[in-house]
């Protein structure tokens, strides 16, 4: 795992500071005006986890929450630097070692949102496994022609797309190309390819509502290059407990069951986070009761 213990290289510093200073950041809270800021990024899992968060702080706990979104390397630094106040989609210990290893001393964890994540990259159901079920497969010369010699990807910053380019060294994959987007764009090759029966290889992770849209299946990675099981993590600025005490503490309280966090996913599909989350919490309001007050309904 040498890629992942090395700290981000010259010019990806340079992109994050350039994009730090580019992106305005609302100042650190305080525990007068109680508003919190919180980063993210557009992936599902973070949309969920993020509006389930806000919600529960602006209607029970009295908070004005501000969701800024930027690149996940953006998140970190603004974090380090105090210019954000949180941030819910640290995936560790190997996906976003890179900027841990970079800035981690400057951040505060507290603990998994969720458990038993996954990254990979996966295919249509339909591409038999006789031709396509490792990673080692697609050096194949008919499996790179019919993909095109194209892995697609999502946005650039993620971890996900460095431990991609780890994969393509790690197994001699120097023909392809890995391209970059949105996971939007990710998830729209996908369904074009399913429409036509064609093959693509898309780099995906686990929780994610597609799996529940589409037959799709994990290619083996025998040689480890896109890690195994992850936890994501809640990250806060130092000073952020001084500064809001509950809000601290809630987030810290604040786990869900991975199953949980993939039915609100796929639920929004059809409506809106909004509503999956609303739905959610009228659902579950023991589990969001401990979560605001620490308390547990006696058995």
């Amino acid at each position: 795992m040498g890629f992942f213990s090395k700290t981000l290289n010259l010019a990806t510093a340079s992109c994050l500071a350039a994009a730090i200073a580019a992106v305005t950041l609302s100042a650190p809270a305080h525990a007068a005006d109680k508003k919190i800021n919180i980063g993210w990024t557009a992936w599902s899992d973070a949309e969920a986890v993020t509006k389930l968060a806000k919600k529960v702080l602006e209607d029970r706990m009295g908070y004005k929450v501000e969701m800024t979104m930027a690149d996940i390397g953006i998140q970190y630094q603004g974090i380090a630097t105090g210019k954000l106040d949180a941030m819910l989609m640290s995936w560790q210990p190997l996906t976003h070692k890179p900027y841990l290893d970079k800035v981690g001393k400057d951040l505060v964890d507290l603990g998994p949102m969720y458990t038993r994540a996954k990254l990979g990259w996966v295919v249509p159901a339909y591409i038999p496994e006789s031709e396509l079920k490792s990673i080692e497969d697609l050096k194949k010369p008919e499996v790179k022609k019919q993909l095109g010699s194209k892995i697609q990807g999502i946005d650039p910053g993620a971890g996900l797309m460095q431990a991609s380019e780890k994969a393509l060294k790690d197994y001699g994959l120097t023909d392809y190309q890995l391209i970059s987007a949105s996971d939007a764009a990710m998830l729209a090759g996908v369904e074009r390819a399913e429409r036509r029966k064609e093959w693509i290889v898309a780099t995906s992770w686990s929780p994610h509502w597609m799996f529940a849209k589409s037959e799709l299946r994990y290619l083996d990675d025998p040689k480890g290059s896109l890690g195994g099981l992850e936890s994501v993590n809640k990250l806060v600025r130092k000073g952020f407990y001084q500064d809001q005490p509950e809000a601290f503490e809630f987030l810290g309280r604040m786990v869900l069951p991975l199953a949980d966090v993939e039915a609100i996913m796929f639920e929004a599909q059809g409506s809106s986070y909004e509503k999956a989350v609303d739905n959610y919490i009228a659902k579950n309001p023991e589990r969001i009761n401990y979560w605001v007050t620490g308390q547990m309904k006696a058995g």
